[in-house]
């Protein structure tokens, strides 16, 4: 029964939300409780799973592959520590952000609708429910990224919205593909049954659309243009929980889709999976590093970091795949920690673009601390946890032989370097350009939520050794997907 919480607690936060949406003050209390009610859950749930192994759960006594079936392994469970945590850290913040024509609009409610959605994907053991909570988490992110209504952030909702429909369509077609030949969506099962099949293509054809639905909603090359025409749209605490949840969400699933189901063609597959990850690196780094508005250097800095979190699939070694999650998780929380910074320079100053920003660490040297912690965990610098992210992926690059990815990876790595310094230089070192006032007021709240994410992205780093270890036991379930199916089929 637990494992339906992650749902079911969201749920019944979102509905306690709407029904007080008139009283603001609540609305704030209560959403920081909620979600603070969520993390701890979550992390007993972890805590269990680290201790007792795979935890199932078949709704209505249903035998699997019959019933809807729960399921959740130590990446699933550290997805949903991670994104509880990140969710808290927003709730958090939104007060001292989000105008209060937002927050009684059904912003509180929408999050816990997000939270809800993107936890059902983690634990989801079933290919259309995977489908239907991807639903359920992108239609409160529609309305969110749209609320307010201003000219710009509806032009970046249509942009969202219209791309985030096609993956759908290929993500329908897929399933009906996949159905029409296993005759069953269970992800156990399926893999169970592939195990014995001979023939590949009809399968291929299914794993390719499943694929190109799950790019585009990681964001990876050729797929990724919407997200930088979009993300820098509405207000920086929404910006920073999408930034923090919705392409992991995408990533999340390709690792199960490859360990479960590329029992054919390995070699095609993994062709093809390092390929992107390469191209992704190479041209969200680059397109970051010609901008000059902050939340769209961060923006293309999201579709760099998910190269990384691809080319450890690729890589498909318990190493490779270990950095992988060690990686994934050090980028939810650092790439949400740059955004709320970048939120705090907003305050501060009054605006994002580079040209007109200018001497905040003389302003306001905590404001740069809270900056430079993140930039440097993203740019790779010791110990910060990018670094050892980084460190897992090389090394496995290396010892899998990959050379080529590995080398794009050092690179992009240089040139995320690159851009970390140079809206430092522009944002924090430079002069105060003429005209332009350092004086804003910083929002106690922004400040409180910035400095606890950038407080627990130093404590992963210093900490390492025992986040590694759960990495190491999550990359050894996913290399070995026999122990999700003998869980789930109790086999």
């Amino acid at each position: 029964m637990t494992l339906i919480l992650p749902i079911i607690l969201p749920l019944l936060f979102m509905v306690v939300l709407m029904f007080t949406r008139r009283s603001l003050l609540f609305q704030q209390f209560f959403g920081i409780f909620a979600s603070v009610l969520l993390l701890l859950f979550s992390i007993w749930l972890l805590t269990d799973i680290l201790k007792n192994g795979i935890m199932v759960m078949q709704t209505g006594s249903w035998v699997a592959p019959f019933g809807i079936t729960l399921v959740a392994d130590l990446l699933s469970s550290i997805m949903l520590v991670t994104t509880s945590f990140v969710g808290m850290i927003v709730m958090i913040y939104s007060p001292g952000f989000i105008d209060k024509e937002r927050q009684t609009a059904g912003y509180y409610p929408l999050v816990f609708g997000l939270l809800m959605g993107v936890n059902g994907a983690f634990i989801t053991g079933d290919i259309f429910n995977l489908y239907v909570w991807y639903e359920v988490m992108l239609t409160s992110s529609f309305v969110l990224i749209a609320l307010g209504g201003s000219a710009e952030q509806l032009r970046g909702s249509i942009k969202y919205v219209t791309i985030n429909f096609v993956a759908s369509i290929f993500f329908v077609a897929a399933i009906g593909i996949l159905y029409g030949k296993a005759g069953t969506l269970n992800m156990a099962d399926l893999a169970a049954k592939m195990q014995t099949w001979e023939a590949n293509t009809p399968i291929n054809s299914a794993l390719m659309l499943f694929f190109v639905a799950f790019s585009i909603k990681s964001a990876l090359v050729p797929f990724f243009f919407w997200l930088p025409a979009s993300y820098h749209t509405p207000p920086i605490a929404i910006t920073a929980l999408f930034a923090g949840t919705l392409t992991k969400v995408g990533v999340y699933t390709m690792f199960r889709f490859y360990s479960l189901f590329v029992v054919f063609d390995e070699q095609f597959w993994k062709i093809f999976i390092l390929t992107l990850a390469g191209l992704t690196m190479l041209i969200g780094v680059l397109m970051a590093a010609s901008q000059f508005d902050i939340r769209k250097i961060l923006s293309f800095h999201i579709i760099s970091q998910v190269g990384y979190m691809i080319m450890g699939l690729g890589i498909f070694t318990v190493a490779g795949v270990a950095g992988a999650i060690f990686f994934t998780v050090h980028n939810m929380l650092s790439k949400t920690n740059t955004f709320l910074a970048a939120g705090l320079v907003y305050q501060k100053s009054g605006g994002y673009d580079l040209k007109y920003l200018g001497g905040l660490y003389k302003a306001s040297p905590v404001l740069a601390v809270l900056f430079f912690i993140p930039a440097l965990s993203l740019a790779g610098i010791p110990p910060l946890p990018g670094f050892f992210g980084k460190f897992f992926l090389i090394k496995g690059g290396f010892e899998a032989s990959e050379y080529i990815i590995t080398a794009i990876a050092i690179i992009t790595g240089l040139f995320t370097l690159f851009s970390m310094v140079k809206i430092w230089n522009e944002a924090y070192w430079k002069k105060v350009p003429e005209g332009v006032s350092v004086s804003g007021k910083v929002h106690p709240s922004t400040l409180i939520a910035t400095a606890i994410l950038a407080g627990s992205v130093v404590l992963m780093g210093i900490f390492a050794g025992p986040v590694i270890d759960v990495c190491l036991q999550a990359a050894e379930q996913i290399v070995d997907p026999h122990m999700y199916i003998s869980a789930v089929l109790g086999r």
